[in-house]
């Protein structure tokens, strides 16, 4: 009836500048969900130690699965439960992106052409135990049994025999089963968009203090896309007179190492892209400066949003047109140590920014096939580059059953062997190692 369609619309605009504790903030994902079913898809990916939900909203024209050449982009705040201005402004980003559907032509374009998936709290239990709000740390950065959820996935760089928590663990399945292009954790305690590598060695140059991605030009353009629309991060002025951050970013590594971090993971063996937005200097700041920090937010957040539309996408079919899930498809230049594959249906997804680049896709087996491709900036019209590959000498019975990335220490190989053969060989080495990942 309509007094409670009202009823509910009104539950989901009634969101007022305060923190709102577990049952308040499941109440109103619900209550959203609720008034505006055609445009979410509400879903718990696990739970916490103590049994709590982890809550994902889901946001786009298609909110309950994914549709091809719609890309995957997630925000996940509140990993260290005691840094907490994540957590609510994620959930007045979803106030906002569901108000301003179909009133916002920009908002309405945006959730047409991305699946957009929130995860307020990662780590509830922490929220929960952070009985004495602090600016500096409390034992709620921690989950249930005391671990650092952000020292808690598996490292690319070395073994941090971590025992994988509950929350962890909920986190890897989800990033598994979705087709992630772009993502960013939200924390507290410093104001800055820190980028992959958090870890490093020889192989990525961390002795020279910066641990550099294959794709390290399109991690500090997304850190500064973030940091540039944002009221004051920008500045770079830090917390306090010893730290700057000079456009208000930083390699991770450079900043201070950390293994076992969410960010590296998700780019190693993800095939998603995460930056790592520290919010604010104060950890849990007093709840009425919660609406300053949304103003000074808000703008970044939805800039950030359209950067899952930079680069090249496409699909990968065999001579009848049927998907091939699981061939390599990059960019020639910037092979991954797990090389990026397709998803079920054939997609891939590369974030590039503008230029000429070679793409190559390879069916083990087969030759690959390389295309040229200029890439614009196609971030305002939401739609990357679409690039297909049709694969004529390959029909699906051919599906290449490839076992997913070992979730070893993959960057160690790397140094073992570089320091088990003198220079000239290790150059060989490398170069064999191009050509097998391009060949």
């Amino acid at each position: 009836d309509v007094v409670g369609i009202l009823c509910l619309v009104s539950v989901a605009a009634a969101l007022d500048f305060k923190y709102h504790h577990s049952e308040e903030l499941e109440q109103y994902l619900k209550g959203v969900h609720a008034a505006y079913p055609s445009l979410t898809h509400l879903h718990s990916v696990g739970r916490s130690v103590e049994g709590r939900d982890l809550w994902v909203l889901v946001l786009g024209r298609f909110p309950t699965h994914h549709k091809i050449g719609i890309p995957e982009f997630k925000y996940v705040a509140n990993m260290h439960g005691d840094e907490t201005v994540g957590r609510e402004i994620l959930l007045h980003l979803i106030d906002f992106l569901v108000t301003s559907y179909r009133r916002d032509p920009v908002i309405t374009q945006l959730l047409n052409n991305t699946r957009i998936h929130i995860m307020p709290t990662m780590n509830p239990d922490g929220f929960e135990a952070t009985k004495v709000p602090d600016c500096y740390y409390t034992r709620g950065r921690y989950n249930k049994n005391g671990e650092d959820l952000n020292r808690n996935f598996p490292d690319a760089f070395e073994n941090n025999n971590a025992s994988i928590q509950p929350e962890t663990q909920a986190v890897m399945n989800w990033i598994k089963n979705e087709t992630f292009v772009l993502s960013a954790n939200l924390h507290g305690g410093a104001l800055v968009a820190s980028y992959t590598f958090d870890n490093g060695n020889s192989v990525t140059g961390s002795s020279k203090g910066y641990s550099r991605s294959p794709d390290d030009d399109v991690f500090v353009h997304l850190a500064k896309t973030y940091s540039s629309n944002h009221a004051s991060m920008y500045k770079g002025t830090g917390c306090d007179n010893r730290q700057t951050f000079p456009e208000g970013i930083t390699n991770g590594y450079s900043w201070y190492q950390l293994e076992g971090g969410m960010q590296d993971y998700n780019y190693v063996w993800g095939q998603c892209f995460e930056i790592t937005l520290e919010l604010s200097c104060c950890k849990y700041p007093p709840a009425d400066e919660l609406e300053q920090f949304w103003r000074d937010n808000k703008v970044a957040l939805i800039e950030y949003i359209k950067q899952v539309h930079l680069g090249v996408k496409g699909q990968v079919t065999d001579k009848n047109g049927n998907p091939i899930p699981n061939a390599i498809v990059e960019a020639k230049g910037r092979p991954h140590i797990c090389p990026y594959r397709t998803n079920e249906q054939g997609e891939y997804f590369l974030l590039l920014l503008p230029g000429t680049y070679v793409i190559n896709a390879t069916v083990p087996g087969f030759k690959s096939m390389l295309k040229t491709v200029e890439i614009p900036d196609n971030t305002g019209n939401f739609s990357a580059l679409k690039q297909d590959f049709s694969f004529s000498g390959v029909s699906t019975s051919i599906r290449p059953r490839v076992p997913s990335c070992p979730k070893t220490p993959l960057y160690q190989e790397l140094t073992r062997a570089s320091a088990a053969v003198k220079p000239t060989l290790h150059v060989l080495v490398l170069m064999t190692a191009m050509l097998v990942i391009f060949k």
